[in-house]
C-alpha cells in the first residue's frame, strides 16, 4: 500500500506492515547492513529531529523491560512531569506502543501521522516497520510536549532503532538466554548487545546479572566512563506482605542521597518476586535522576509504584475459577512464573494454556512448567510467528507427556474451564501473545464493559 491510500487506522497499519517487519518474520541477518541506524537518524533528520525535544530513559534487557518502563513513567507522571512511553510488542492494539501521560495514541491520529511522514519515509531506502514506528513514536511525543520519554529497546540495543538517542539513564534489566538466532548463544554475547546502548558518561543502572553478564557490562561502562550503579549490591531491597492485589516492599542502599527513598514502604500492584527487583531497578533509576536535578519526591515514588497498570505479566484476571495470564516467553521467565504460582498459588490443581512463538525454546520451557500441570492444553496464537502444533506437540511428547490441543484461545479457555477442579488454577502462559488471547477469551466471555479495542488483522 502507497502513503496515499492511508486514510483509516487499518490502512495505517497495513502501510506500517508493508514494510520489513522483523517482529513478525525474525532475521538471522543481524548486521549493520539490516539494522542500519543512519536509516534512522536520517528519517528523524527529515522530521526535524523530533527525538531532541524531550529527555529520555533508555532501557534494553530480556526480561523486565515493559514492567520496568511501566514503573519509571508512572513515577514520573506522579511527579507531574508530562511522560510518554514506548513499548513493543502491544497486548491488543498497535496503539498500546505510543503514550503520553498513561493515554495510548489516537487511531486517527496514528493514521494522520502515518500518511504526514510518508513522504520521508519514502525518500529513506531500506526502512523497517519498527524504524518507521520508531520516528512515529518520537514525533508523537515532540509534538505532545513530553518532557520524558521512557523508551523500551525493541531488539537487542547496539542496532537497535531506539539506540538514536542520547538518555539521562541507560538501564539493562536481567539477561538470559533468548533470541539466540539473532543475538548470540551465551549470555555473554547478548550482554555486550544489549550493552549497546551505554554512551559515554551516561549513568548506567542494571539490574543483578549473572557473572558472565556482569562482566561486560562492566567493560563496556569502563570504557565509555559511564557510571555503573547495580541492583543487586548497591541497591537491594526486602519483601514485605503479599496479596493477590498487591506486594509490599521497602529498599535500601548505601548511595548518597537515598536515605528518603529508604523509609518508604511502597505498594506494588505487580506481583511476582521479580517484580520486586524491577521496582528496585526503578527505584535506582529515580535516584539517577534525582542526581541530575530532576525534581521527584518520595511521595512521587511511592504514588507511582502504587498505581503502575501493566497487564499480562502475572495478571490474575479472576479468583472463581483462579485464572492467571502471563507472557513468560523463555526458560528463565518461565521459572519465574513456576515461582509466582507456587508462592501465590500453592499446592492447586493447575491447567496450563500454553503456546510459544516459533523462534522460543520450546524444550526447556515446556520442562520448566509441565511439571507444575496436570493437564496441558496447546494452543497456536494468532501471531503469525506462533508456533504451530507440529512444533508443539513432539515437544510436549519428549517429556513423557500428552497433551489437548485447542483450535483458538476461546477453545482453550473452554478446556480449561472443563478440566479444571473447584480450587484449582488456569494458567495461559509461553509467550505474550497467548497471554493476550486468552485475556481477550476471559473478557469476551464474561461480557465485560472494558474489552479492550483489538486490531483486526
Amino acid at each position: 500500500m502507497t502513503h496515499r491510500g492511508v486514510r483509516s487506522y487499518s490502512d495505517a497499519l497495513a502501510y506500517l506492515y508493508s514494510f520489513t517487519d522483523f517482529e513478525k518474520e525474525p532475521t538471522h541477518l543481524y548486521n549493520a547492513e539490516n539494522f542500519d541506524l543512519r536509516r534512522v537518524e536520517d528519517l528523524l533528520e527529515l522530521l526535524g529531529d523530533p527525538h531532541r525535544c524531550f529527555k529520555c530513559i533508555h532501557i534494553a534487557g530480556t526480561k523486565g523491560k515493559g514492567s520496568t518502563a511501566a514503573i519509571i513513567a508512572a513515577v514520573l507522571n506522579a511527579a507531574g512531569f508530562r511522560t510518554a512511553l514506548f513499548t513493543s510488542p502491544h497486548l491488543h492494539t498497535f496503539c498500546e506502543r505510543i503514550r503520553v501521560d498513561s493515554k495510548m495514541i489516537a487511531r486517527q491520529e496514528m493514521a494522520e501521522l502515518v500518511r504526514e511522514i510518508a513522504p520521508a519515509v519514502a525518500s529513506v531506502p531500506r526502512l523497517t516497520t519498527f524504524e518507521i514506528v520508531t520516528a512515529l513514536a518520537f514525533l508523537h511525543f515532540a509534538r505532545q510536549e513530553a518532557e520524558f520519554a521512557v523508551v523500551e529497546v525493541g531488539l537487542g540495543g547496539r542496532l537497535d532503532a531506539t539506540n538514536v538517542i542520547e538518555p539521562l539513564v541507560a538501564v539493562i534489566t536481567s539477561l538470559s538466554l533468548d533470541h539466540m538466532y539473532v543475538l548470540g548463544d551465551t549470555v555473554a554475547a547478548i550482554a555486550g548487545e544489549k550493552a549497546g546502548i551505554i554512551k559515554s558518561g551516561v549513568p548506567v543502572i542494571s539490574a543483578p546479572q549473572s557473572l558472565e553478564a556482569q562482566a561486560v557490562i562492566e567493560a563496556v561502562c569502563r570504557d565509555h566512563g559511564a557510571p555503573l550503579t547495580v541492583v543487586g549490591r548497591d541497591w537491594t531491597w526486602k519483601p514485605g506482605e503479599a496479596s493477590l492485589d498487591v506486594q509490599t516492599f521497602r529498599v535500601a542502599s548505601d548511595l548518597a542521597g537515598t536515605d528518603d527513598l529508604c523509609q518508604q514502604v511502597y505498594r506494588l500492584p505487580l506481583l511476582g518476586r521479580h517484580q520486586l527487583v524491577n521496582a528496585t531497578v526503578s527505584i535506582a533509576v529515580l535516584h539517577a535522576l534525582r542526581g541530575q536535578g530532576v525534581a521527584i519526591s518520595p511521595d512521587d515514588v511511592s504514588k507511582g509504584v502504587a498505581q503502575v497498570e501493566w497487564p499480562a505479566r502475572f495478571e490474575v484476571l479472576s479468583r472463581d475459577p483462579s485464572l492467571v495470564v502471563d507472557g513468560a516467553h523463555n526458560a528463565d521467565s518461565a521459572g519465574r512464573l513456576r515461582q509466582a504460582l507456587a508462592d501465590y498459588f500453592p499446592r492447586r490443581d493447575v491447567v496450563l494454556i500454553f503456546g510459544v512463538s516459533r523462534d522460543k525454546d520450546v524444550e526447556n520451557m515446556l520442562q520448566v512448567l509441565s511439571p507444575a500441570a496436570r493437564h496441558l492444553i496447546l494452543v497456536q496464537s494468532s501471531h503469525p510467528r506462533a508456533a504451530s502444533m507440529e512444533t508443539l506437540l513432539p515437544a510436549v511428547t519428549e517429556l513423557g507427556r500428552q497433551a489437548f490441543v485447542a483450535e483458538n484461545a476461546e477453545q482453550a479457555l473452554d478446556m480449561a474451564l472443563d478440566l479444571s477442579v473447584p480450587g484449582g488454577l488456569i494458567c495461559a502462559s509461553g509467550s505474550l501473545f497467548v497471554a493476550a488471547d486468552v485475556r481477550m477469551a476471559w473478557f469476551r466471555r464474561n461480557g465485560r464493559g472494558d474489552v479492550p479495542q483489538v486490531d483486526v488483522s
